[in-house]
């Protein structure tokens, strides 16, 4: 058995579950509402202020996708309470962000500004011009654009110039040795 998908998740007070047909799972919290369409194998019940979620048989398909639905319908819940948030550093000299209105315009050192544009469901915040905040209730969205947003000037391995994860640790290359007598 999945340990994963055999463990329960607890709705907590001020979150609203609604599983109809063909599992279609539907969170509403303080942060939003999010719905998911799930695989029709699984088995997704509320009991009280738990969900379970069971699989039909061992097969490899079905065992797999045991502990990803659980994960997925628990990310629901997690994302409309709390919120999901990646922060993103910037490094470079000149590099920097800036929010105008609900863009995002950064300066990476290209002859241009790189402006990207705040998607439906997310926050963006520049709280110094170093730093970019991302949050969201939908966690895969979240994600998402903190890797887009990084993609536009990822971290090199020589001097870290770029757009890194907070969380993230850049493998450094040493550079070319001075000249030899």
């Amino acid at each position: 058995m999945s340990r994963i998908g055999r463990a329960p998740i607890t709705v907590p007070a001020g979150v609203e579950v609604k599983i109809e047909a063909n599992n279609l799972v539907t969170v509403k919290g303080p942060k939003g509402t999010l719905s998911r369409q799930l695989h029709p194998a699984m088995g997704i019940a509320m009991e009280g202020n738990e969900i379970h979620v069971t699989r039909p048989n061992d097969l490899k398909e079905n065992r797999s996708l045991h502990g990803l639905t659980r994960t997925l319908v628990n990310n629901m819940v997690i994302g409309v309470t709390e919120g999901f948030k990646k922060e993103l550093d910037v490094n470079g000299v000149g590099y920097r962000v800036a929010m105008e209105g609900n863009k995002l315009v950064m300066n990476l050192g290209f002859s241009h500004q790189v402006i990207v544009e705040q998607p439906e469901g997310i926050t963006i915040e520049a709280p110094n011009p170093n730093k970019i905040v991302i949050s969201g209730c939908d966690k895969q969205q979240v994600g998402q654009f903190a890797a887009e947003v990084r993609e536009k000037r990822p971290p090199e391995p020589y001097k870290g110039k770029g757009i890194k994860y907070t969380d993230e640790v850049i493998r450094r290359k040493v550079g070319k040795t001075g000249a030899k007598k």
